[in-house]
């Protein structure tokens, strides 16, 4: 029996925290069910994620964009149609040794093969085509893909898709879009972020950096903005730093506290991919020092993130992750989104009334929508609760299916 292994794509330790909530949920659930399973993540962010990396079984492998889309899916068919090369290639690149030694690769990339994000196709098929040269069983984790009305969008899904061992659809719009493909390969399944269990240290761990008494009294609102949405805002000639500024003055004029948490975070970095530090600066900014404004100005661990965000009485959300930590604690969150990502996700909950897309997110029009959310408050809290064991168990279900891949593989 070989040594049982699994590389992973897609997410990361650094930057995005949802991506590290997937990540982490996947090391966490495979390695009670595999005993002595071991990880390799090609990681966008090798040396940001090495510092941050706590886990004994898993390697990060430097795979950014061009390295991944140049040299490894190069090597990786040199692998394919040279097999005596195999052994110098697993031995000389550490990506083609992890994909070979591997039963399964993890694809956790959050929305793939969709219309309207087809500068990140080339991606998509890179971050998946290595494995399928090295022939590893492709697994795409929860995510959401599609619609595919885009023709280079369509052609692409529907030569690769066909390929994945095994895609969990992250919601019923995303499976609806892919049984309209044609997809057979599919299970209707739930962010694998909603596994991720607290470690109770979290606390702890948080009060070292921030005062915990601020949530000890009155109505405490949590807000995570995204500079994707900002993008998305700011090209129709909206002003989303000063939308978001006068809605935090509206909540705390209101009596309210805010915590303004940025969900993806890179300390020490001004580039906005993956990190939302330098709009919730400008946001905190313009709205000025206040006695009930918590600004969270670093980067944390998606655990003490889910803990904060579980201290807040009411939340409103624009990353996608920073929602599905809001309603695992079962707070009631009201969503900006961009994408049917988000809808899916809130219909599992019976809550895709609190969900707005960006374009109707007018100040007047938030503050409404908040404001009656607020009102429902304690009914939509108890809805959510009703509702989280079977979500968790859709989460987990996929731990299930990785586990018997890699098993069945390994024997």
């Amino acid at each position: 029996m070989t040594a049982p292994h699994i590389t992973i794509i897609g997410s990361a330790l650094a930057g995005n925290k949802g991506a590290s909530a997937m990540l982490e949920s996947a090391i966490q659930t495979l390695s009670p069910r595999v005993p002595g399973v071991s990880f390799t993540l090609l990681s966008m962010y090798p040396e940001e994620d090495r510092a941050q990396n706590s886990y004994d079984n898993l390697e990060i492998v430097a795979a950014q964009p061009r390295q991944l889309g140049v040299t490894i899916n190069s090597l990786a068919l040199l692998y394919r149609i040279l097999p005596p090369l195999r052994p110098l290639l697993r031995q000389r690149s550490k990506a083609i040794g992890a994909l070979a030694k591997s039963q399964v690769l993890l694809d956790q990339g959050g929305i793939t093969f969709t219309d309207g994000r087809e500068k990140f196709l080339l991606y998509n098929v890179a971050s998946i085509l290595p494995a399928m040269f090295v022939k590893t069983p492709v697994f795409k984790c929860a995510q959401a893909i599609g619609p595919f009305t885009n023709p280079v969008n369509r052609r692409a899904a529907r030569f690769f898709l066909p390929k994945v061992h095994t895609i969990v659809t992250r919601g019923a719009k995303t499976h609806e879009f892919a049984e309209g493909l044609g997809l057979k390969n599919l299970v209707a399944g739930a962010d694998y972020a909603f596994s991720l269990e607290l470690d109770g240290t979290e606390h702890d761990e948080v009060a070292k950096q921030f005062d915990l008494s601020f949530f000890e009294a009155g109505t405490v609102v949590g807000l995570s903005p995204s500079v994707v949405l900002q993008k998305k805002v700011d090209a129709r000639d909206g002003d989303y730093i000063g939308q978001t500024a006068d809605f935090v003055t509206h909540l705390l004029q209101s009596g309210r506290k805010v915590v303004l948490l940025p969900h993806s975070a890179r300390d020490g970095s001004t580039k906005t991919h993956n990190n939302d530090l330098p709009l919730c600066r400008e946001i905190s900014e313009r709205v000025g020092a206040h006695k009930n404004l918590l600004f969270i100005d670093k980067e944390l661990p998606s655990q003490q993130l889910r803990f904060i965000i579980g201290e807040c009485d009411l939340f409103v959300a624009s990353r996608f992750h920073a929602m599905v930590s809001a309603l695992a604690m079962a707070v009631p969150t009201l969503v900006i989104g961009w994408s049917h990502k988000y809808q899916e996700v809130l219909e599992m909950f019976d809550a895709e009334e609190w969900a707005m897309p960006h374009s109707e997110a007018e100040l007047g029009a938030l503050v409404k929508r908040f404001e009656e959310l607020s009102e429902a408050r304690t009914e939509v809290a108890a809805s959510l609760q009703r509702h989280l064991p079977t979500v968790r168990r859709r989460s987990l279900a996929q731990a299930d299916l990785i586990a018997k891949i890699v098993t069945d593989g390994a024997a």
